[in-house]
C-alpha cells in the first residue's frame, strides 16, 4: 500500500490568475477566479480539483447522514428514462418545457431525469411485493438535467447540477409520517454540521406532489423564495403557504393601483386592484405598496391557470384581442378586501378613473365579458390580494410578529403518499386486521400500494450558496466540513521545505474534526500566497515567516473569526484544533 504523501497546492491544478476581480463581485465570480470551476455551457459548468474536493466532501457529509442515521442504502439510477414512463405517471405534460427531451434511432422518445420518482417506483414495484420488506429507504447522489429557461447565479440555478435523493417506502400513513419526521431531524443536523443557519419550512409540494412537504431555506438576499417566521412561537412557512391574516381595516381616500396578469392560453387578463398606502389604526404606520406587493399564491387560488412568469402582458393580451370572437377571451377583475366596496361599484359601473381596459389603441371588443371577483374569499373574510410583510401579526400566535426574507432552497422533503405507487403499482400484501395473529392459518390478506417519499438536497447549491452566503470582499470563506483544504501552511522567503514538512506532521497528527492540511509550495512570493489563500477561502492559515526562523512561532490567520495571533510550536496544533471546532 502506497504511503498517504503530504497534499501540496503544487501537485494540484489551480488555475487562479488572470481573471481580474470586478467591482461588486458575487460569490459565483469568486469560485471562477479561485479556480473552483469553469462554465462549459450556459448553465453547466466543469468542476476543478478545488471544486471536486468541495463537492466530495459535501457528498461524503450527506452520504454518512443517510447511512448512519436513516440506514439508507446507496443506488445509481440511469440517467435516461422514458417518456412513456413520465405519462404513466402523469406528469409528462406538467413539466415538458423544463425536459431535455430525445429519441433513439427507432424513433423511442427517453429524456434526461431532472428527478427519478418514476424510476425508482419502477424498481421497487417490481422487487417489493411484501409489508415485510419495509421500510424501505433507498437514495443516491447523481446528476440531474432541466433545461431552465433563463439559467443564472452560477451553480445557484443551473442546467445541470449534482442533487442527493431519498425515497422512502412504508407499509402504513403512520410509517410514512414517522420516516418524514426522521428525514427532517436528519436534514437539520447536515446543516448544523455545515454551520449554515437552514430554517426549515412549511412549503407548497408543486408538481412533485403529496399534500406534505418542507423545504430548508438559507436566508440570503439572491434568494427566489421568500420565508416568515415568527419571533415568538415555531411558525416558520414558505410566502407561498403562508396563512393570510383577515383583513380587519378598510381604507378610504387611499390611491389604487393595479397589477395585470394573464393565463396560461392566453384568453383570460386579470386586473388585480389593490391600495397603494394603508394608515394601519392601531399602529400608525403607513405603509406603501406596488405591484410587486400582490400575492401570487393568493391569485393562483382564484385563477389556477395564471401565468405569473410573464413580466409584460400587455402585448400578448393585445395578440389575443386580435384574432379573438365572441367567448373567447374574458376579462377578470380583483379587488383587495382593503379598498371599499364603492371602489367595486365604480369599476363595475365603468365611472371609475382607473382603466379596466389596458389597450389605449385599441378598443375592447362590444361582446367582451368581465368577471368582478368577490371581495370576499370562500371562508367569508375579506380578500387579501397582498404579500406578508415583516412586522404582521403571526396567524398562529397572538403574542408574535413575523420577520420576512428572502432565502435559497438547499432541500426540500416531500410526503408523496401514494401519488406514484398507484399509478406505476408500486403494491404490497399484507394481513387484514382481524383477531387472528399476524402469519395465522387462514390469515386473509389484501394489497395496497406503498407509502411513499422523497427527500432532496442539492449538493451543487449548497457549494453555490455557500460561496455566496460567507463570501466577502477579500474572496470565499468555507465551513471546514466542506472546504476544499481546512489549514493551508504557507512557508515564506527562508523557510525550507523540511520546515514546512514538519509543520505538516505536527498538525495532522491532531484529532480535529475535517483536519485536511496542505502546504502552499509553489514558487510564487508571500504576499501573491496570502492574497491567493484568502481568495481561494481556507477556514485557517498558518504563515512560517521571520518569526519561526527566529523563535518557532507561527502567524495563525483566520478571517472569519477575526483572527491574526502569534501561536508558538508548541501550542500551535492544540490552537489549530481548536480553530477547527469554531468553523
Amino acid at each position: 500500500m502506497l504511503r498517504r504523501a503530504p497534499s501540496r497546492l503544487s501537485r494540484i491544478w489551480v488555475p487562479t490568475g488572470g481573471i481580474a476581480s470586478s467591482g461588486g463581485e458575487d460569490g459565483h465570480s469568486k469560485l471562477i477566479r479561485a479556480g473552483f470551476l469553469r462554465q462549459s455551457y450556459p448553465g453547466m459548468f466543469n468542476m476543478l480539483p478545488l471544486g471536486r474536493r468541495v463537492q466530495e466532501k459535501t457528498e461524503n457529509l450527506v452520504e454518512r447522514h443517510m447511512e448512519e442515521s436513516l440506514a439508507a442504502s446507496r443506488v445509481s439510477l440511469s440517467t435516461v428514462s422514458s417518456e412513456a414512463l413520465w405519462s404513466k405517471s402523469g406528469r409528462l405534460e406538467s413539466v415538458a418545457s423544463e425536459l431535455f427531451r430525445f429519441s433513439d434511432r427507432k424513433g423511442v422518445p427517453y429524456l434526461l431525469s431532472p428527478t427519478h420518482e418514476e424510476e425508482i417506483t419502477t424498481l421497487v414495484a417490481r422487487t417489493v411485493k411484501s409489508y415485510k420488506e419495509l421500510p424501505l429507504r433507498l437514495y443516491q447522489i447523481t446528476r440531474k438535467y432541466r433545461d431552465e429557461f433563463r439559467p443564472r447565479h452560477g451553480l445557484l440555478r443551473g442546467r445541470e447540477f449534482m442533487m442527493k435523493d431519498l425515497y422512502t417506502f412504508d407499509a402504513s400513513l403512520e410509517s410514512a409520517m414517522e420516516t418524514y419526521q426522521q428525514v427532517g431531524h436528519s436534514y437539520s443536523n447536515i446543516f448544523r454540521e455545515m454551520r449554515l443557519p437552514v430554517l426549515a419550512a412549511k412549503a407548497s409540494s408543486g408538481d412533485m406532489g403529496g399534500d406534505l412537504s418542507h423545504e430548508y431555506l438559507l436566508p440570503t438576499p439572491l434568494g427566489e423564495d421568500r420565508v416568515a417566521s415568527c419571533n415568538s412561537c415555531d411558525y416558520i412557512v414558505n410566502e407561498e403557504v403562508a396563512d393570510t391574516v383577515a383583513v380587519t381595516e378598510v381604507h378610504t381616500g387611499t390611491p389604487v393601483g393595479v397589477w395585470r396578469g394573464i393565463n396560461k392560453d392566453r384568453s383570460k387578463l386579470v386586473n388585480v386592484w389593490f391600495p397603494r398606502e394603508t394608515l394601519e389604526q392601531t399602529s400608525g404606520e403607513v405603509r406603501e405598496y406596488t405591484e410587486a406587493d400582490v400575492n401570487i399564491s393568493v391569485l393562483k387560488s382564484i385563477m389556477p391557470d395564471l401565468d405569473a412568469g410573464v413580466e409584460d402582458v400587455l402585448p400578448l393580451w393585445e395578440a389575443s384581442v386580435a384574432g379573438a370572437t365572441r367567448g373567447e377571451i374574458t376579462l377578470m377583475n380583483i379587488v383587495d378586501g382593503r379598498l371599499p366596496a364603492s371602489v367595486m361599484d365604480s369599476l363595475q359601473a365603468g365611472t371609475s378613473e382607473a382603466a379596466i381596459w389596458p389597450l389605449d389603441g385599441h378598443a375592447p371588443p362590444s361582446w367582451l365579458s368581465s368577471i368582478f371577483h368577490s371581495q370576499s374569499g370562500a371562508d367569508g373574510n375579506r380578500l387579501n390580494l397582498l404579500r406578508i410583510r415583516t412586522g404582521d401579526k403571526c396567524p398562529r400566535c397572538t403574542a408574535g410578529t413575523l420577520q420576512v426574507e428572502k432565502a435559497l432552497e438547499l432541500g426540500h422533503t416531500f410526503h408523496l403518499g401514494t401519488r406514484y405507487s398507484n399509478p406505476l403499482e408500486a403494491t404490497i400484501s399484507a394481513p387484514i386486521q382481524s383477531d387472528l395473529p399476524k402469519n395465522a392459518p387462514g390469515q386473509s390478506t389484501s394489497t395496497s400500494p406503498i407509502q411513499m417519499g422523497c427527500h432532496g438536497i442539492g449538493i451543487s447549491r449548497i457549494i453555490g450558496a455557500v460561496a455566496e452566503h460567507l463570501a466577502d470582499d477579500k474572496g470565499l470563506n468555507w465551513p471546514v466540513a466542506i472546504a476544499p483544504y481546512s489549514c493551508v501552511i504557507i512557508p515564506g522567503r527562508g523557510v525550507n521545505d523540511e520546515m514546512a514538512l514538519e509543520v505538516y506532521r505536527n498538525l495532522w497528527g491532531q484529532e480535529a474534526d475535517y483536519f485536511d492540511p496542505v502546504i502552499d509550495d509553489r514558487v510564487k512570493s508571500l504576499p501573491w500566497k496570502l492574497t491567493d489563500a484568502d481568495l481561494v477561502g481556507y477556514p485557517v492559515i498558518v504563515v512560517l515567516g521571520r518569526a519561526w526562523l527566529s523563535t518557532k512561532t507561527a502567524e495563525v490567520q483566520c478571517r472569519r473569526l477575526g483572527i491574526k495571533e502569534l501561536v508558538n510550536e508548541v501550542d500551535l496544533p492544540q490552537r489549530i484544533s481548536e480553530l477547527h471546532r469554531l468553523l
